[in-house]
């Protein structure tokens, strides 16, 4: 089924529904990393709060969160937070500057899937 908002197919793979058809390639290429040894573990949709809610008037104002789609753990000691985009939205661009101001030490990335069967690769696009 596509998200009629951004044309992706959601999709499953082991169990776990991913937003993307490019979610569940960069899930299974993480696997293959995991059982090369090069990642020692990852974490699917790691939760970041850009900004804390508050009460204002007496109404409360939820929380600005930041949804990555995967955080990664090498076997070198590197971390990184993972995005997987097909299209770069404004309120991507906001949070992505959001997150990275609060969180300093994140190495994040956002990738994106090109090429075509057998040789497809990842590119870092933001």
């Amino acid at each position: 089924m596509a998200d009629s908002k951004y044309n992706n197919k959601k999709t499953i793979v082991d169990g776990i529904k991913f937003d993307s058809e490019m979610e569940s390639h960069y899930y299974i290429y993480l696997k293959k990393l995991k059982e090369e040894g090069i990642v020692l573990d990852f974490e699917l949709q790691p939760k970041y709060i850009l900004q804390e809610g508050f009460v204002k008037d007496g109404k409360k104002i939820q929380a600005i969160t930041y949804k990555a789609d995967f955080k990664v753990m090498y076997a070198n000691g590197l971390e990184e937070v993972i995005d997987v985009k097909g299209k770069l939205t404004e309120a991507f661009k906001i949070k992505r500057k959001m997150l990275l101001y609060k969180y300093r030490d994140i190495d994040f990335k956002c990738l994106q899937e090109k090429g075509r069967k057998p040789n497809k690769y990842w590119v870092q696009i933001l």
